[in-house]
C-alpha cells in the first residue's frame, strides 16, 4: 500500500510538472548611463547580473566623458556586473533632429576605429560582450546609411578581441527600413553574425510584434532586445502618462515571453532583454523605471513581477 501511495505521488507530481509554465529562457539586464544606480536598494533588490552602458566611440578625447566612463565602468565591476558596451556617435553631433555634417562628426576610418576600441580593451579587459555600433541604422548616427560600413566595424571589433570576447553583430531600431538595412549587413559581413541587437520601443508601447518578427526572421542566431521598455513621455506621441508606461512594460515580457524560443519561420530566437531605463529623465524622452529622484513608478512593480516569472 505504501509503495502504491508513493507512487501515485510521484505521478501527481510529476503530471504537476508538465503542467506549470516554464521560466523563460531569456536573461534580462538593465541599461542606464548614470552609475548612482547600483547604490539604489530597489535595484539591488533585484539581483541583476547584466548592465549595457553606450560610449562615444572617441570618448577618450573629452576628460568629463572619460571620467564618467571610468566611474560608471568602476561601480559597474564593483557591482559585479556583466557589461554590454556599445561604441556609439560622438558626442553632441545629434540634436535631436538632425545629425551635424561637420567633418568631426564623421563616421571614423577603419584605422581610427580600430585603434578606439583596441585602446578601451587595453583599458578594460575585464569587458567581455560588445556591440560595434548602438543603433546603427537611425539616423542619429552616421553609418546609418551605410550597412557596409557597420559590417566593417564588426569585422574590425571581432578581430581586435579575437576569442576573448563576445561581439554582438549589429545593433538596429525597429524601423520599416530594418529587413532591408540588415539584410544588406548580412551579405557584406559575409554572414557571420550570430548576436544581433534590436530597441523595440515601437512594438512594446504601440502593444505589436511586427519589428520583433521581421528581425527574427532576417537574421540568424540570437536576438538581444538591448534596449526595450515602456515610456513615460515621447511628445507628441506619448504624452507623460507612468499608468500607460507600466502597461506596456508589462506587455514587454508578455511579447518577450512568446519569442524565447526559435519558432518555425524563424532564423534566431530571443535570448536577452536589456530594459531602458533605471532613472527618470527630464525633457522630450522618459522611460525610468523610477523618477528623477529614485522614488518607483508604476513600471517598476510590473518589472518586478516580469523579472520574478522570469528567474533568470
Amino acid at each position: 500500500m505504501h509503495r502504491t501511495r508513493t507512487t501515485i505521488v510521484v505521478a501527481i507530481l510529476a503530471a504537476l510538472a508538465l503542467c506549470a509554465p516554464a521560466s523563460a529562457s531569456y536573461v534580462v539586464g538593465l541599461s542606464e548611463q548614470n552609475a548612482a544606480v547600483f547604490s539604489q536598494p530597489a535595484w539591488q533588490s533585484l539581483k541583476l547580473k547584466r548592465t549595457r552602458y553606450i560610449l562615444a566611440w572617441d570618448y577618450a578625447k573629452d576628460p568629463g566623458q572619460k571620467a564618467d566612463a571610468d566611474g560608471f565602468l568602476a561601480a559597474a565591476r564593483a557591482a559585479n556586473q556583466d557589461v554590454l558596451l556599445m561604441f556609439t556617435a560622438r558626442r553632441g553631433c545629434w540634436n535631436g533632429r538632425t545629425y551635424s555634417k561637420s567633418t568631426a562628426c564623421k563616421a571614423p576610418s577603419k584605422s581610427a576605429y580600430k585603434k578606439a576600441v583596441s585602446d578601451f580593451r587595453k583599458a578594460y579587459p575585464w569587458i567581455k560582450t560588445y556591440a560595434p555600433w548602438n543603433e546603427a541604422n537611425h539616423v542619429s548616427q552616421p553609418i546609418a546609411k551605410s550597412p557596409k560600413k557597420a559590417a566593417e566595424y564588426y569585422a574590425t571589433l571581432r578581430s581586435v578581441c579575437g576569442s576573448k570576447c563576445k561581439v554582438m553583430a549589429a545593433d538596429v531600431l525597429d524601423q520599416s527600413t530594418v529587413k532591408k538595412w540588415l539584410t544588406d549587413f548580412i551579405k557584406y559581413s559575409k554572414n557571420k553574425g550570430r548576436i544581433w541587437g534590436l530597441h523595440n520601443y515601437k512594438d512594446v508601447n504601440r502593444r505589436q510584434s511586427k519589428g520583433l518578427t521581421t528581425v527574427l526572421k532576417t537574421v540568424p542566431g540570437e536576438v538581444w532586445l538591448t534596449e526595450t521598455g515602456g515610456i513615460t513621455t515621447f511628445a507628441p506621441d506619448f504624452p507623460t502618462s507612468a499608468t500607460r508606461a507600466a502597461s506596456s512594460t508589462k506587455y514587454m515580457f508578455t511579447l518577450a515571453d512568446r519569442f524565447d524560443a526559435k519558432k518555425k519561420g524563424y532564423k534566431s530566437k530571443l535570448t536577452r532583454l536589456y530594459v531602458y531605463r533605471w532613472f527618470g529623465e527630464t525633457g522630450n524622452w522618459d522611460s525610468g523605471l523610477v523618477n528623477v529622484d529614485g522614488s518607483p513608478r508604476p513600471a517598476l512593480t510590473e518589472f518586478q513581477k516580469g523579472l520574478a516569472k522570469n528567474k533568470k
